[in-house]
């Protein structure tokens, strides 16, 4: 009788402490999903060096793509949960140990490099004062703690979501 006692007890606050695994097509509003469903083929053939520089490229805009691709539409119902998603960091700011303590987390790797940028909706600021070693861009990272729904900026992108990070470590598939 005491261990039943003790699942029904424990069983609502271990589905609570368990991060919710989030797909980056979660991040988007309805509207967003759908129009990015329908939106045509981006070409990435240039015959030269492609425009701009590394701190530069999230924030180019480019009038040939779709209003969608710069949407800050998203999805209120994520903020302040408790969840996880993999994506590929874009470094920002390092501590005195030459951490990475705040960087971008993006879909898809190279999002800053010669590819359109995600929309700022599929662009999240993780802060993670621990700081972690980010030692090459096309790696994968889980990242887990709690989802805001809030807007930043600065110079290098805008960012519709940031997460506060209590733990980041490298993606293992699981």
């Amino acid at each position: 009788m005491r261990h039943w006692l003790f699942l029904l007890i424990c069983l609502p606050l271990l589905a609570q402490a368990t991060p919710k695994t989030l797909d980056w097509l979660d991040l988007l509003p309805e509207e967003d999903y759908q129009a990015l469903l329908d939106m045509p083929e981006i070409d990435h053939d240039w015959t030269e060096e492609a425009p701009g520089t590394f701190t530069e490229s999230l924030r180019q805009r480019d009038d040939s793509l779709p209003e969608v691709m710069y949407s800050t539409r998203v999805v209120a119902e994520l903020d302040g949960q408790q969840a996880r998603i993999a994506g590929f960091p874009v470094p920002l700011q390092t501590n005195e140990r030459g951490l990475f303590t705040s960087f971008f987390l993006v879909p898809y790797a190279g999002a800053c490099i010669h590819v359109p940028p995600p929309p700022p909706n599929q662009i999240i600021l993780v802060d993670y004062p621990r700081g972690i070693a980010i030692d090459d861009l096309y790696d994968a990272f889980w990242i887990s703690g709690t989802l805001h729904v809030e807007q930043s900026s600065n110079e290098l992108a805008d960012a519709s979501y940031r997460f506060d990070a209590e733990r980041v470590w490298i993606y293992d598939g699981e």
